[in-house]
């Protein structure tokens, strides 16, 4: 779920820049000139979001190795390959067979695979299985792989 969690999150990322540059591109198509506030406002947006991009990507590979490591799970630095470290991991931690790693792939049930293989991942780390599910709530999935990684 971690994995549906950061991708949901990525998701997101991606509509709200696509959201912020749709004026920026009609804009250019436009016949005027931007002025140079107007640059400077879209790179400087621009610049937040690759930095806020970045820092999520820290955060969930951080957590995700630590995970990785207190649970004794072999190759801990798979969580920095992007996309695939998501994945990857949390179905290693889990101890779940490797071919759910394609199921993540298929939409609607790599959602439901990835609230099962979280709820592993919480009961390999020694919390209750549901923590697996808040990685469906929006801003409180962002929590849980942190809480999981880091708490004793």
């Amino acid at each position: 779920m971690k994995a549906r969690a950061s991708m949901l999150v990525l998701l997101g990322l991606v509509l709200a820049l696509i959201a912020v540059l749709m004026p920026a591109v009609a804009f250019a198509q436009s016949q005027e000139e931007p002025s140079g506030a107007q640059t400077l406002l879209a790179g400087g947006m621009l610049l937040v979001f690759l930095v806020i991009c970045l820092a999520s990507y820290v955060y969930v590979s951080l957590a995700l190795q630590t995970i990785a490591k207190k649970t004794n799970t072999e190759n801990a630095w798979m969580a920095w390959i992007p996309i695939l470290g998501s994945i990857i991991v949390p179905v290693l931690v889990s101890k779940k067979p490797g071919w759910w790693i394609l199921l993540c792939f298929i939409p609607l049930v790599g959602i439901v695979i990835g609230v099962i293989v979280w709820m592993a991942v919480a009961e390999a780390r020694g919390k209750p299985n549901w923590w697996g599910i808040l990685l469906i709530i929006p801003l409180v999935g962002l929590v849980v792989p942190g809480y999981l990684a880091w708490s004793d």
